[in-house]
């Protein structure tokens, strides 16, 4: 992990084809029009998905607002990734703790819920592929985003 402003960031749920891929793809385009410059990358605790992309209805409900997340495929969390980004931001709190259960020893990585970014709402993102609510989730993330772009610029 380097120190200052976090500039690698890993967002992660449960399969990374709903949550997960669009929080990074919202971030990706965010971050493109005000020239932060990030690495995003999205992955899940699951490994039920791996190489799939993105739902159908994620990836409409995203494209639907200007996001595009086609390119993304899902991976599996690895103990790489907590050497490889300086942030790791959870879904919801199941996630966090699918997470940190397989934090390397001595690893110090940030791992936050993403929603910690949109105070005032919920604290996790429901997962839309169980509750077909996909703009709900959008909001969710968007507004996460917004606030984390904003924290990222203050730091």
């Amino acid at each position: 992990m380097t120190s200052g402003t976090p500039q690698r960031i890993l967002f992660v749920c449960l399969g990374n084809i709903c949550r997960s891929p669009s929080a990074e793809g919202v971030v990706r385009a965010l971050a493109a029009q005000t020239g932060a410059g990030l690495e995003t990358d999205s992955c899940g605790t699951g490994s039920w998905h791996i190489g799939k992309p993105p739902y159908a209805p994620a990836r409409a409900a995203a494209a639907a607002r200007g996001y595009d997340i086609s390119d993304l495929r899902a991976r599996k969390l690895t103990a790489a990734d907590f050497g490889r980004f300086d942030l790791i931001l959870a879904m919801d709190r199941e996630n966090l703790a699918d997470i940190e259960a397989q934090r390397p020893a001595g690893n110090d990585t940030p791992v936050r819920l993403f929603l910690d970014y949109a105070p005032g709402g919920p604290d996790e993102v429901p997962d839309p592929y169980f509750t077909r609510d996909f703009d709900g989730a959008l909001d969710l993330i968007e507004a996460a985003s917004h606030g984390l772009l904003a924290a990222l610029r203050k730091a």
